[in-house]
């Protein structure tokens, strides 16, 4: 069976500096791969890369043996990828039903102009993003905050609302970028529940984070990165034990806890 993501030799130069250098891996399908190291390895401009928002300086990206390198990022969130970002981006002044219809932007064909001059298309349309939404939500178990505005929710289900955004299209595999960032021990925990029930219900995912424990909780494979490149890949288990990772990112109280 082929791999579901594969990323093959891609370097991003910036001027002088070089953020990600010649970095390979294999994604598997069905399972749930997580990108770690210190600040500044190159992690998100990784996902940057795989998902077309920065040009890749050389190598290429595949999704289920189709390259999707060089695509613009709305073919790449056709092809099947979603997405959630570092910083948080949401509508305070919208509900949180409303920023999940956000989401929906690619199946819904119509757009603003066409819109303009079918209005009963548009309201079909928005009909099907809000039934689909409000689908989600209860899926996830946000429904009864639907009419509540963003800027009054708590800021980790304001982090879960982008994971229900990042659903509307429906994707096979989901890039989260530090989804537990900013979030306290019972947030980390609800977010740890969707994100396996989303997993166990078909969807992959890739994701950066700095919290070890949600890493080492859920991740089938990891890869670390430091300064742009890649220094070692494998189980959780196995990173926990890797003396180079240690030394460069989870430091030696780690190393201690990891192998008791």
């Amino acid at each position: 069976m082929s791999s579901l993501l594969q990323v093959s030799n891609i370097t991003k130069r910036f001027q002088g500096l070089v953020a990600v250098n010649d970095l390979s891996l294999t994604m598997e399908h069905r399972t749930i791969h997580a990108l770690i190291g210190p600040n500044g390895a190159g992690k998100t401009t990784t996902i940057n890369l795989i998902t077309g928002v920065t040009p890749l300086t050389s190598g290429e990206v595949q999704l289920d043996g189709k390259t999707i390198s060089g695509l613009p990022t709305f073919q790449v969130a056709r092809s099947g990828i979603g997405r959630t970002f570092q910083n948080i981006k949401v509508f305070p002044s919208m509900t949180l039903l409303e920023n999940v219809m956000v989401g929906g932007h690619e199946i819904a064909p119509m757009g603003i102009l066409k819109g303009l001059f079918n209005m009963r298309g548009a309201q079909k349309e928005e009909k099907l993003l809000k039934d689909k939404a409000e689908q989600i939500l209860d899926y996830i178990g946000m429904y009864k905050w639907k009419d509540e505005l963003m800027e009054n929710l708590p800021y980790g289900r304001q982090k879960i609302s982008e994971l229900a955004r990042a659903l509307m299209t429906g994707p096979k595999l989901i890039l989260l970028d530090e989804p537990a960032a900013g979030l306290n021990p019972s947030e980390r925990s609800e977010l740890v529940k969707v994100i396996m029930k989303v997993y166990e219900d078909g969807t992959d995912f890739f994701l950066i984070e700095h919290n070890m424990d949600v890493i080492m909780k859920i991740s089938s494979k990891i890869t670390v990165l430091n300064f742009g490149s890649k220094i070692a890949e494998g189980t959780p288990k196995e990173i926990q034990n890797n003396d180079e990772v240690i030394k460069a990112y989870l430091g030696r109280k780690y190393q201690a806890q990891g192998r008791n």
